[in-house]
Parts: C-alpha cells; sequence; structure tokens
C-alpha cells in the first residue's frame, strides 16, 4: 500500500473516531448539566419548603401558647398592674409580628414563598420593604413565578449576608406596570463600584450563578424581560412578564 493512501486512511479514520466521539461527548456533557440544575432544583425545593414549615410550625407554637398568655394578662389585670399588662401584650405582639404570614399578594403559592423568604430575611437581621399584588389571572404558571422569585430572593439574601448587618436592606415590588407583571428586587451589595453586566454574570458561581440562569429561562419562555442594574453598594434586578 502507498505512503498516500495510508495517509489517507489514517485521516479517514480520524475523522470517523471524531463522527462517533463528539455527539458522545456532547451527549454526556448535556446529560450532566442537566443532572446538575436537577439536583439544583431539588435543592431549592426541599429549601422552600423547610422555610414555609417553619413558619407554620412557630405560628403553631404560638397558638398552643395562647391560653397561657390570656391567663397571665387577666392575671396582672386582676392585680389591675396595667404597666405589665401593656408589656406583656407588646413583646406578644412583638412575637407574633416576627412569624405572621403579612403577605397578602392574592396568590396563595406568591404569599407562601415570599413570608418564607421574608422570615429568612429577618433572622438575617436584613430590612425588609415588601408591595406585591399579584392579580387573578397569568400567563405564567405559579411554578414558574415561584421560581423567579424564589431564586431573586435568594440571590438578594445571599449578597445581604455579605455586608454589615446595619447596612443590609432588601426592598421588594410586585405589581403591574405598563400592562405586565412587574418585579423588582433591590438589596445591599458588597460591591463598591458599578460593573458591566458582563462582569457581573461571569462572577456568580455555584447556586447563585444557576438562581440568575434559572431567572433568565423563565423569562426567556414567556419572552419576558430581565434587567439589572448594579451602583456601588446597591444591586437591582427587575423582570417584566407578559399578562
Amino acid at each position: 500500500m502507498s505512503g498516500g493512501m495510508c495517509a489517507v486512511l489514517c485521516l479517514a479514520a480520524v475523522f470517523l473516531t471524531a463522527a462517533v466521539t463528539i455527539p458522545v461527548t456532547v451527549k454526556i456533557m448535556s446529560h450532566l448539566q442537566e443532572k446538575r440544575i436537577g439536583e439544583y432544583q431539588d435543592k431549592v425545593l426541599r429549601t422552600q419548603r423547610d422555610e414555609v414549615q417553619n413558619i407554620y410550625h412557630t405560628m403553631r407554637g404560638w397558638r398552643h401558647d395562647y391560653h397561657n398568655h390570656m391567663q397571665m394578662i387577666k392575671a396582672y389585670l386582676s392585680m389591675q398592674k396595667i404597666d405589665e399588662t401593656l408589656s406583656y401584650l407588646e413583646h406578644l405582639e412583638e412575637d407574633l409580628d416576627s412569624i405572621d404570614i403579612a403577605i397578602r399578594t392574592g396568590n396563595v403559592s406568591v404569599d407562601a414563598i415570599v413570608s418564607s423568604k421574608l422570615s429568612v430575611a429577618a433572622k438575617k437581621e436584613i430590612a425588609v420593604d415588601c408591595t406585591a399584588k399579584v392579580p387573578e389571572q397569568l400567563k405564567v404558571s405559579d411554578v414558574d413565578l415561584c421560581t423567579i422569585i424564589g431564586n431573586l430572593l435568594d440571590n438578594a439574601i445571599e449578597s445581604c449576608e455579605k455586608v454589615p448587618e446595619e447596612k443590609r436592606f432588601l426592598r421588594i415590588y410586585i405589581g403591574i406596570f405598563r400592562k405586565q407583571l412587574y418585579l423588582s428586587v433591590t438589596n445591599a451589595t458588597s460591591e463598591t463600584r458599578r460593573k458591566l453586566l458582563s462582569e457581573l454574570i461571569s462572577e456568580k458561581r455555584g447556586s447563585h450563578g444557576f438562581g440568575l440562569h434559572r431567572i433568565d429561562l423563565v423569562a426567556e419562555k414567556y419572552q419576558g424581560f430581565v434587567n439589572r442594574k448594579n451602583e456601588p453598594g446597591v444591586f437591582v434586578t427587575e423582570v417584566m412578564l407578559p399578562l
């Protein structure tokens, strides 16, 4: 066999091997990526479930103690200890405020996810301002909407944890703007300079990176819009979804 023929056969073998190997490699990488996303979604759902369960367990505990609280108040009043009664009531009010699901958006699923995240924020000493109203009729499913909200708030809380407690804040707005469902989350960040969006995304790894990716995917699914803005000490994410 001539040298030229050998070269041709060798080259053909290389191309054949590549033709077989590349699709297999792509398939393996795709499978690994799907597995990682699936594991992340499972982790998020477990965390959200645990957060909601924690709220309801605490509320059940407060209701269980209700009788004892009433007995104490009656005892103070029977002894005409007005100051002690008022002090006790103020303490109960603070305790109840810390566990109350005060979010009433009009959507039960959103109430649960936002309330659970605000409970986490309170435990991390994050000052929260929340205004949320969700219309009854939506194109986006409850699952997809909660995916966006959950990831937005997880990322915001994670960012707040990196700054001193006295500088932590989280502002949430959900409502209708220009005939679209508008979500805005503003939070404290440790970033001290303005950054380009490409810089911000390239720096995010792990759960935070998956969170950004999931938000973008859901918004794209409904032909929505995502806008991220970074200023020194402040990070804002806006999402708009068609109604």
